[in-house]
Formats: structure tokens, C-alpha cells, sequence
């Protein structure tokens, strides 16, 4: 039963928090949440949970009803796309999946490096579709291949917005993504400036040496604009196919792939994405198996 005065749209906010990166961050830090404690407590889970049941197995049932039409929210649709993506068609070893990746003046919701770039725009059934125009033309500067994941009611407004060689996936009642118009990768399409701005002053030179330039000798603080200026007249096919080699190797996530086989399913995209130590990848874990009984004391 829920908490007296919790409404069904409080239990639903609650559940979507439990795997928010502050719950996590909590969790990680010392094997213990007060915060995923108070959570489960406006939400009718402890009660539905057996007798012997663990934190695992609460977070579970707490995905599984935010799986449900009409509940589902961002993370589901990003769980959707890490875990038969990057975890099921790739492995962290192969590929490389980043989170909230700034392109001009949007942020992509997830991209997956291996061969290419593959920006995923997520637009839930709780989403406006407003701002996707711009978010998919500021995209299209940076990766090749751009997809957005949808909802069934969302897809045809989806595909009267997208242009063409933008791909749509539609996540299906049974989290199935199912492939209603293909992706095209574009890589002579972007904008080697714009990509330049996704990228740390690191990245950008090792860029430049695979390519077989300098960095341009000057101080710091001309440094971006001589790179804007170099960047600008490089051949946006190499450029990308470059850059992408460069971020797999800079931003991989292949020392997480042990420790995200350890964990529920329903909390690996968070884990993935809170940029855990050893340590707190431990503590992670072996909080997952702690007996319902003793989660709710945690204060």
C-alpha cells in the first residue's frame, strides 16, 4: 500500500527518482541510501515484495512499473537504448557510450561510438517534440548517424519533423526497439567547427596528430581560435572518422564492463553514467544485496 497522502503521481515520481544520479550517488558512497529508503516508502514496493527480498529485487519491480505504458519516462527509453545497444549489440570493449553530449546548442541524449557516431535523441510519451527540429539540425552537424527513440503515439509526428536520413526507433510495449525509418551515416555532412566544440583541448590535438597536423604553437588562450580556424578547413569525412577513434579510446567505459555484469539490469545505465571508483562500484553492488528489512531502517 502507499504511503497515507501519496498519490499515485507521487508514487511515480518516486520511483522515477530511485535511479536518478543522486540515488545513486548515495548508494555508491557508502552502501547505504537514506535517500532510496524514503523513496520506497512513498511507493507501494516493499509491500509487494516477498518475504527475503532484496534491494535487487526492489529496484527491479520498481523498473518493471515504470516499463508500463504511459509511466515510462527518460530512463527507461535510455535503459532501453544502453542495454540492447551498447550492452547487447556492442560491448564496452568494442564500443563506447557516452551521456548528454553537447552539440552547438543542444545536448544529444546518448551517443555510441564504434565505427561511427551515433547520436540517440529520446523523446519520451511524456516529451514535447518542440525543440526536436533544432536539437536534430545541431546533431546532424556533429555525428553522422542520428536516430531518435519514440513512442508508438509519438512516431508519425516524429517522422513528419526528422528529415529523411534521420533514423526513428519506436520502443515497443514490450521494450522491444523496433526500426521504423533506417539511419543514413553522413559523415561529409557535419561541420567540422561545430564538432571541434564537442571535444576537450586534448582530444582535438590527437585528432589533429592521426591526421597528420600540428597543434598550433601559441598560448592557451588563442589555442581555441587557432583550432577553430585549422578545424574549419579540415574534410568533414576524415575529421569524423578520426574524432570517433579519439573519443573511444579517451571516453571509454571498458573497466565498467565487469562490474555492469554484477549489477541489476534496471540500475546499469545509472551506474554507467555516475562515473564510479572502485571502490564505490563495490559499494554499489553489494548494496543491491541487502535485505529489504534493513533498507527501510536506513536514515
Amino acid at each position: 500500500m502507499l504511503r497515507v497522502g501519496t498519490s499515485a503521481t507521487g508514487e511515480l515520481a518516486a520511483l522515477s527518482r530511485l535511479f536518478s544520479p543522486a540515488a545513486i550517488r548515495e548508494l555508491s558512497q557508502s552502501g547505504c541510501s537514506p535517500l532510496v529508503a524514503r523513496l520506497l516508502r512513498d511507493t507501494s514496493i516493499p509491500a509487494d515484495l516477498p518475504e527475503g527480498a532484496t534491494l535487487r529485487d526492489a529496484l527491479d519491480l520498481s523498473y518493471s512499473k515504470l516499463t508500463k505504458s504511459g509511466n515510462r519516462d527518460d530512463y527507461v527509453y535510455r535503459s532501453s537504448v544502453v542495454e540492447k545497444i551498447a550492452l547487447g549489440r556492442h560491448n564496452l570493449r568494442t564500443a563506447t557510450v557516452l551521456s548528454e553530449v553537447r552539440a552547438r546548442g543542444s545536448k544529444a541524449d546518448l551517443v555510441v561510438l564504434n565505427g561511427t557516431a551515433t547520436a540517440y535523441e529520446i523523446k519520451s510519451e511524456r516529451d514535447s517534440l518542440s525543440r526536436l527540429p533544432s536539437q536534430l539540425s545541431d546533431y546532424r552537424s556533429v555525428f553522422a548517424s542520428v536516430t531518435v527513440v519514440t513512442s508508438l503515439r509519438q512516431m508519425d509526428a516524429v517522422l513528419r519533423l526528422a528529415p529523411d536520413d534521420v533514423g526513428v526507433l519506436v520502443l515497443s510495449s514490450r521494450l522491444r526497439l523496433q526500426v521504423v525509418r533506417e539511419t543514413q551515416d553522413l559523415p561529409g555532412r557535419i561541420d567540422p567547427t561545430a564538432l571541434l566544440e564537442t571535444l576537450r583541448a586534448s582530444e582535438a590535438t590527437q585528432v589533429l596528430e592521426r591526421i597528420g597536423l600540428e597543434t598550433p604553437d601559441v598560448p592557451n588562450t588563442r589555442l581555441w581560435a587557432e583550432l577553430r580556424n585549422l578545424y574549419a578547413t579540415l574534410d568533414p569525412a576524415e575529421l569524423h572518422r578520426h574524432a570517433v577513434q579519439v573519443l573511444k579510446q579517451s571516453r571509454s567505459r571498458a573497466a565498467q564492463e565487469t562490474h555492469m555484469r554484477t549489477l541489476p539490469p534496471s540500475i546499469r545505465t545509472a551506474a554507467l553514467f555516475g562515473d564510479l571508483n572502485e571502490s564505490q562500484r563495490a559499494n554499489l553492488s553489494s548494496a543491491t544485496g541487502t535485505l529489504m528489512k534493513s533498507v527501510m531502517t536506513w536514515s
